[in-house]
């Protein structure tokens, strides 16, 4: 690469952080003040979104996810439903329905919570598999088909869907169809100390402190950063990295089901999301392992600790591409 070459490069990667760092800042230190001591947390929740991915937490419950997925649609001025999911949950009690109207005499179309900007879908594995699916057109192609009509979810529909790991009883597991359409799989965690302190000390007086409702960014912003961070350069030698990790899923002893191409395309997305958020306009390959566990949960089975020794060594067994161009073109 030429001198000059390089230095173009470097000129439209800080007009690129001129133009797009406030609004990353900003949904920082919203979700940041909603859920304390969780900034890692928040760097992947960031990723996800900016990915065009939906998130799973596997966490217990009284750890903020509830918490942080409306702060997170409250911070991009988005329309945010909630759908507590039991066993007599209807799929339409999620897409919506057709009704006939007496003084029309027409049917018309109620929309369900699944028409929103931010969807947060609670105890995702006690609804029914029936219920579950009617989720599978809505997280790959932001669409719900009701007798046989298509209609459009906003270009900014994000799911953020919970399941707590210990309970077991009168829940169906999530089907892997379903969870390849996740990008994440996350855990919040306990807070450490000083945070629970300060949440402790923020929650004295007349009334419990209220979550901030005010907007950062609007959607348009939002589609504009998405757009922005599906253009970061992922170079020839970086993506033969990802095919690489991919392919070495597929040939361990102890996955049973390797990352499908779907998963690999989310992979170098939340990449890309990833190199955005740390200030580069190209993917290395510390982008790609920053974002593995997160990525690849969702897709093994095994509880924490046992996917991520697995996770660990998938990265080890593939070598790093070190001294590489990374800011070549896709």
């Amino acid at each position: 690469m030429t001198a000059a070459t390089q230095h173009l490069l470097k000129r439209k990667q800080s007009a690129s952080e001129c133009e797009h760092q406030p609004a990353i800042d900003a949904l920082r230190r919203a979700l940041n003040a909603s859920l304390l001591g969780k900034e890692a947390v928040i760097e992947l929740v960031l990723a996800c979104l900016l990915a065009r991915g939906h998130l799973l937490f596997d966490d217990l419950p009284g750890l903020g996810k509830t918490t942080l997925a409306k702060a997170l649609a409250h911070a991009v001025g988005g329309r945010f439903s909630r759908v507590q999911c039991t066993p007599d949950l209807l799929p339409t009690d999620i897409t919506g329905f057709n009704v006939f109207n007496q003084q029309s005499r027409e049917f018309e179309f109620l929309e369900g919570p699944v028409f929103a900007d931010v969807l947060l879908a609670d105890e995702i594995n006690r609804a029914t598999p029936r219920t579950q699916s009617a989720l599978f057109e809505a997280m790959a192609e932001r669409q719900v088909t009701i007798d046989s009509k298509s209609r459009k979810l906003p270009d900014s529909f994000f799911v953020i869907a919970t399941q707590n790991p210990v309970e077991s009883h009168g829940a169906y597991a999530l089907p892997e169809a379903q969870l390849d359409r996740f990008a994440m799989k996350l855990r919040i965690g306990y807070p450490d100390r000083a945070s629970e302190l300060q949440m402790l000390a923020a929650n004295v007086g007349p009334a419990m402190r209220a979550p901030s409702s005010e907007s950062v960014v609007t959607p348009q912003q939002l589609r504009r950063l998405q757009e922005h961070v599906a253009s970061v350069a992922v170079s020839p030698i970086v993506a033969e990295y990802l095919l690489d990790l991919a392919q070495a899923t597929r040939n361990h002893r102890e996955i049973a089901l390797g990352l499908s191409p779907r998963g690999l395309l989310t992979w170098q997305r939340v990449a890309q999301a990833r190199a955005h958020l740390a200030g580069r306009d190209f993917v290395i390959p510390d982008d790609v392992q920053d974002v593995a566990l997160a990525v690849l949960s969702v897709r093994l089975n095994g509880d924490h600790s046992q996917v991520s020794a697995i996770v660990k060594q998938v990265i080890a067994s593939v070598s790093v591409p070190v001294k590489a161009n990374f800011v070549g073109a896709r």
